[in-house]
């Protein structure tokens, strides 16, 4: 099992930046990807990005392409989402992701093929 906590969530403006953090723990050697996802009220969770943990093979949705870029470090076990020029449609729960052994990252749209979840950081940006 993977333990995953996220940080960096907060509440910015339009045309701000955050970063999220995600730092792995326990069984870390056996991730092959991990993933960022994110929760509207009352929606369905959708994919934002995914990263191979060798950092190979990143996934930018396209509603965020050309904003949000995904890196890894695979010595700390983290993964990182650099969010910039935010606007209020990204309001959302964040969450990280962790997939085991199937090294088949890239798009995933719904996190269907991830096991290992965080409890998620919310972020606010307002207009």
């Amino acid at each position: 099992q993977v333990q995953l906590m996220e940080s960096g969530g907060g509440s910015v403006q339009a045309g701000g930046s955050l970063r999220l953090s995600c730092a792995a723990s326990g069984h870390t050697y056996s991730m092959t990807c991990m993933g960022w996802f994110r929760q509207f009220p009352g929606k369905k969770r959708e994919g934002v990005a995914t990263i191979s943990t060798r950092g190979d093979n990143p996934y930018i949705a396209d509603s965020v392409k050309g904003r949000f870029t995904i890196s890894q470090d695979n010595a700390k076990s983290a993964v990182y989402l650099e969010m910039n020029n935010l606007q209020p449609g990204d309001t959302a729960w964040y969450y990280c992701a962790a997939r085991l052994f199937v090294r088949d990252c890239g798009r995933d749209d719904d996190g269907s093929g991830y096991a290992n979840w965080g409890l998620g950081t919310q972020v606010t940006v307002s207009s």
